[in-house]
């Protein structure tokens, strides 16, 4: 069979299987700290009014939280905190001083009633985010899951008049000295929070829970990648999420992120501090994710940023830290190739360009991949060219094949001589292929894994890249496409094989019914300008030749045969067989 045929069916089984870094000066809220951090925030003299205020609480706060400006402080809540900004809409809860809700007001759900996207999972009681558990103290934890947290927030909504604001929820116990207190600074323009982590009589590690399912917003996306959790732990990134053999994973070092993640979002720590993370299997496609404090005695400081939102490359690389890397470019059959990814990230700079001034993805993959082959236009001459003189000898290699099919080493002998005196190069029609296909893998990993795409339109009924197209139509004209390609193509196949390569299309166009539009706009508008470019290239550059032969009847000029043995003046033009 063809080369380049067995060449793009292992491409297309492998496909089938197979913020900122600066952020803005924080905004501090006129919350008091514990003394550990009153160098950090500055704070001016408490007002009369407002320690009144305080000392009639219900439930006294510790010295070290009582705030130094008391104007802003709303009372003492026992229900759902709501905090609200022009990004998202979130809940925590007092009940274990856990997030409870987080949605992505610019995001919506694929589905007919188009509701914001909700990165919390609810299906079932497992830890929530901002859960905290002390090692081998199951019944501090109880009351940690089960107690209430004194709740205050200094803020009813953020916008640009009051850009950040602060959630303090603090924990104590009357039956130890346990203390725990959690601050949670907002931002209005970011997916990211900053939390602080306060403890006192835990001289155990304190296990901080990320969350359950948390930023897994569709489990049954993931067809490149890795969903779940995913993690670096010094330099060294790794993709994982447990199995029912091995439910629970545990990494110690110095960890520089966790992260739960599906397709196109994610939740993610990023600590100062911890020592390690551990990954636990709930339950099927149901995952935790925490990292491991260091405990101690006396008053315990411990610093996070969460990331909940979107996974838009920009704001990923914009930590610096290799949260980008979540997003697979480099996917390739069976892992991830670094030349895939080289050649997609700028591909990918390159589509977002177009986009700028299209406005539109549909046009922008259409331009992007007439540039690519335009781009490979010589190297696609040389494989036609290559290809058409395996078509011209191709007679003569049936020959020789029939004549030496006993002896193998006699027949590579006499196949290199025929290609050297005809001056033909059987690999040269499937070098070029090689060649592009890393560009042509790097395309299908940005098309499909990229959120730019998501909830995309591109025109008439397509109004989202990002799903399969509701009437098959792209899909059946990739079929059409591709059984036009293959009819002019030149090839070097006898009529029963080109026959047995017509299921190709029909395999691939059923595949493509499930792949989101904006793939197969690729793939048509590819087909359709190979389609073109080899009707140029016959009818223009590389006359088929007329006459011949045919590869089932012909064996004149191959040596040894009886036609062969009288010498022509000029090699027989081949047959312009099609497959």
């Amino acid at each position: 069979m063809e080369k380049r045929v067995v060449l793009f069916l292992v491409l297309s089984l492998g496909i089938i299987f197979g913020y900122d870094l600066l952020l803005k000066q924080l905004g501090y809220s006129p919350f008091s700290t514990s003394p550990i951090l009153d160098q950090e925030i500055t704070t001016s003299e408490p007002a009369k009014g407002h320690e009144e205020e305080m000392k009639t609480s219900p439930s006294p706060v510790p010295d070290s939280i009582i705030s130094s400006s008391p104007s802003s402080i709303q009372p003492l809540i026992e229900e759902i905190v709501e905090i609200e900004t022009p990004l998202l809409r979130a809940g925590i809860s007092p009940q274990g001083g856990v997030i409870t809700s987080w949605e992505l007001k610019k995001f919506l759900t694929q589905t007919a009633d188009s509701q914001p996207v909700e990165l919390v999972y609810s299906k079932g009681q497992f830890p929530g985010p901002l859960s905290v558990q002390i090692s081998g103290n199951e019944s501090a934890n109880q009351r940690l899951r089960q107690g209430l947290f004194r709740v205050q927030k200094d803020f009813a909504q953020l916008d640009e008049g009051h850009p950040t604001g602060k959630v303090i929820l603090t924990h104590e116990s009357s039956e130890s000295d346990l203390w725990v207190q959690k601050e949670i600074t907002f931002h209005y323009d970011s997916y990211v929070v900053d939390i602080v982590i306060r403890t006192r009589g835990i001289s155990e590690n304190l296990d901080v829970i990320l969350g359950t399912n948390f930023g897994v917003v569709e489990w049954s996306q993931g067809f490149i990648g890795l969903l779940g959790s995913a993690w670096m732990i010094g330099e060294e990134l790794e993709k994982k999420s447990p199995e029912a053999d091995a439910p629970t994973l545990r990494r110690d070092g110095p960890v520089r992120w966790l992260a739960l993640q599906d397709k196109y979002f994610m939740s993610v720590f990023i600590p100062e501090n911890a020592n390690s993370l551990f990954s636990k299997l709930e339950n099927e496609r149901v995952v935790s994710a925490g990292i491991s404090l260091p405990g101690g005695s006396g008053e315990q400081v411990h610093k996070t940023k969460l990331y909940a939102g979107p996974k838009q490359y920009d704001v990923l690389k914009s930590f610096g830290i290799g949260l980008e890397d979540t997003i697979d470019f480099g996917w390739f059959i069976y892992g991830s190739w670094s030349i895939v990814k080289a050649v997609a990230k700028p591909l990918f700079s390159i589509l977002r360009f177009i986009y700028e001034y299209t406005h539109n993805y549909g046009v922008a993959i259409i331009l992007l991949t007439l540039g690519i082959k335009l781009l490979f236009v010589p190297l696609q001459y040389k494989s036609y060219k290559s290809m058409q003189g395996m078509q011209t000898i191709q007679p003569k290699v049936l020959a020789l094949q029939e004549k030496f099919k006993d002896n193998k080493e006699k027949l590579n002998q006499e196949l290199m001589k025929l290609y050297k005196e005809h001056k033909v190069n059987p690999v040269g029609g499937c070098l070029p292929m090689v060649l592009q296909m890393p560009v042509f893998v790097a395309l299908f990993n940005i098309l499909y894994m990229t959120i730019d795409l998501r909830q995309a339109p591109f025109m008439l009924w397509i109004t989202d890249l990002s799903i399969q197209d509701p009437y098959y139509v792209l899909p059946v004209l990739m079929g059409i496409s591709m059984v036009v390609q293959q009819k002019i193509m030149p090839t070097t196949m006898d009529p029963t094989q080109a026959k047995m390569m017509m299921i190709l299309p029909v395999g691939l166009t059923f595949l493509f019914v499930t792949f989101p539009a904006g793939l197969v706009l690729y793939w048509v508008t590819n087909n359709v300008l190979t389609v073109t470019q080899q009707f140029v290239t016959d009818r223009y550059i590389l006359k088929k030749p007329r006459g011949g032969t045919t590869a089932h009847s012909s064996k004149e000029n191959v040596p040894g045969s009886e036609s062969g043995k009288k010498k022509l003046s000029s090699p027989p033009s081949g047959p312009s067989s099609k497959s």
